[in-house]
């Protein structure tokens, strides 16, 4: 008799199967997750791979720290995926000499369109009669002063069309003005809005976006502009898209200008030799590369560009964690997705960002000699455990999701992690292909968090994770498919009026990003998981399929974290089943749900890999 662990290190979790095995019996007795510490494949994984062999110990009937109750330890072998994702910008936007300002202030004022000429406000009792003017209001000034001051102007018959504020005193002024015209506050760097100069602001009705300054026809009207000036404008109106408020301002000096941002080139090498793939070309034209060279030997960037930088970036992180040298360290697979990157805009006065184009790359790293039996050595000598290196990653799913009940081969798995997407066919004769892909919940996270404008990968895995909701009222919310849902008791109001996201027990986490709505989160969301998971499912099977034809395919299996996702497997099953494909999550164990399968074939596999147990098999 022995106990065998199974321990699958992955991208986000470390999971464990504990079993005891008789002979060619085996009973498995707990299982235990935790999060992954550190990079997959280095040591830094061994305390999460203590705290998930400690609970699946305790759960057993065990202590938590008694490692040696267990005969031998079998770790996935796989190589990790690093560098997860960068974002290779395509163009920039730069305004010089600041001639615009467009954002969305919490409370912007009063609502309309004002053209006038930029004065300091100090300087608005010494405007004239018929005068069009737009005060420039600095945070020394009382809003009770500005509202004043501007009111005694508008006695005096001087057209004060609008005010640009630095404090946040938009509704404050514009509530003691005897008529409304648009203020736009919050506006940080005042001092570098010119002065003497024809100016245009806009601010639209709550739940509108701005649409005069937002056209660049539009602004060339207003400013005059001939054709060869409204092609420098496209810019500015451009990062206007989508806000409540902006300003233009014209000035001699004032340029936009779009500058190319060298991307720069990949070299792809393969059985056929080199290829070349400019990123600026999206990501269409980079998959089919890869594709031309399967099975892909090395990824290189091209020197002294963005996406050089990045494989070098990635190639020497791996090196420094691993003490591999870099010409050791090879890029196996990538996986690269179109995406709409906010880049500020150099120049602006308010924080303005510009959507512009770019890629989203996900690397994965290879090695002559991988980092996991680096690990596993580290491992036996801290637990005082035998640790070996069991099969790819790919090869134990397919052994677990055979757990799952009413599954055969021939049969499919798709593995769905946060690093990678592994599949593995198993034929009738129990022969099996497998793939090792770049590209999971990671590179989802951070296509979230891109295009939303955030740097929080927390709250991108929650986005991620939970639908989303609108709460209308103290009693009840909406949720995202437009249907209602009422509560018992009173919400938290600090929740009200918001865009939240729905956990499990009916948490509401409000999300407190400006300028969205649920549509847009939504949108974001399944594009992203769309582009990622299904994409990678798609091209996944291909290279498992019998002759590389997805149709020969009959029934595939979902496991992994991602699988356990409320969206995904619907997304993947939708898109299978015009293939003919039955497809669905998997049961490990018949009690494990989707989770467990790579551990659990660890455990499977030890009987047929002889490994050496106590009692031995």
């Amino acid at each position: 008799m022995a106990i065998v662990a199974g321990i699958d290190i992955g991208n986000a979790t470390t999971e464990t199967a504990l079993a005891r095995i008789e002979g060619r019996n085996i009973t498995f007795l707990a299982t235990g997750i935790s999060a992954t510490t550190g990079i997959k494949g280095t040591l830094a994984n061994i305390a999460g791979l203590r705290s998930s062999l400690g609970m699946a110990l305790e759960r057993a009937g065990f202590k938590r720290d008694e490692y040696k109750a267990v005969d031998l330890i079998r770790l996935n072998h796989a190589a990790p995926v690093i560098g997860d994702v960068a974002m290779e910008t395509v163009t920039e936007t730069i305004v010089t000499e600041s001639i615009m300002i467009g954002h969305n202030p919490s409370t912007p004022g009063g609502v309309g369109v004002g053209i006038g000429v930029t004065i300091l406000f100090s300087d608005l009792s010494r405007a004239r009669e018929g005068d069009s003017v737009i005060p420039v209001v600095e945070a020394k000034h009382d809003y009770e002063a500005v509202a004043a001051g501007v009111s005694d102007a508008l006695s005096r018959k001087v057209n004060v069309a609008a005010v640009i504020c630095q404090s946040d005193d938009g509704v404050l002024i514009v509530n003691r003005l005897p008529r409304v015209i648009p203020v736009v506050d919050e506006v940080s760097a005042i001092e570098r809005v010119p002065l003497g100069m024809r100016c245009c602001v806009e601010v639209a009705a709550p739940g509108r976006v701005v649409s005069l300054l937002s056209n660049p026809y539009d602004i060339a009207s207003l400013f005059e502009l001939s054709p060869e000036e409204t092609k420098q404008i496209v810019p500015v109106a451009r990062a206007l898209v989508g806000n409540r408020s902006a300003v233009v301002i014209r000035t001699p000096l004032g340029e936009v200008r779009e500058r190319r941002i060298p991307a720069g080139e990949l070299y792809i090498l393969g059985p056929q030799g080199k290829r070349t793939v400019n990123v600026e070309d999206g990501a269409e034209a980079i998959q089919n590369t890869i594709v031309a060279c399967s099975p892909v030997e090395n990824i290189f960037g091209q020197p002294g560009t963005n996406v050089g930088g990045m494989m070098e970036r990635v190639r020497r992180t791996m090196s420094d964690l691993t003490d591999i040298p870099v010409g050791d360290i090879y890029i196996q697979d990538l996986l690269a997705v179109d995406t709409l990157v906010p880049q500020k805009v150099v120049g602006g006065v308010a924080g303005e960002f510009s959507l512009e184009s770019g890629v989203a790359l996900a690397i994965m790293v290879k090695t002559e000699e991988l980092p996991m039996q680096r690990l596993a050595r580290a491992t036996s000598q801290e637990l005082g455990v035998e640790v070996e290196v069991g099969g790819i990653e790919a090869d134990m799913a397919i052994r677990g999701a055979l757990t799952t009940p009413g599954v055969k081969p021939p049969v499919a798995v798709l593995d769905l992690g946060a690093g990678s997407s592994d599949a593995s066919f198993m034929k009738t004769d129990g022969s099996v292909t497998l793939t090792h892909l770049a590209g999971a919940g990671n590179m989802v996270n951070t296509i979230i968090a891109s295009e939303l404008g955030f740097e929080e990968m927390e709250l991108a895995e929650a986005i991620k994770r939970y639908p989303l909701c609108k709460v209308e009222s103290a009693f009840h919310i909406r949720q995202e498919d437009g249907t209602v849902r009422f509560f018992d008791k009173a919400l938290d109001p600090g929740v009200f009026g918001r865009v939240a996201l729905l956990h499990e027990n009916d948490m509401l986490q409000p999300l407190m990003l400006p300028g969205i709505n649920v549509e847009r989160v939504r949108s974001t969301r399944r594009k992203a998981k769309q582009e990622v998971f299904v994409k990678n499912a798609l091209r996944a099977l291909e290279q498992v399929a019998p002759g590389n034809n997805i149709r020969l395919v009959d029934y595939v299996v979902l496991v992994g974290g991602s699988a356990k996702d409320f969206e995904i497997p619907t997304m993947i099953t939708d898109t299978l089943s015009r293939y003919g494909i039955v497809a669905g999550r998997g049961n490990i164990r018949s009690s494990e749900g989707p989770r467990n399968a790579v551990a659990t074939g660890l455990v499977l596999s030890s009987i047929e890999s002889g490994s050496r147990t106590k009692g031995g098999s």
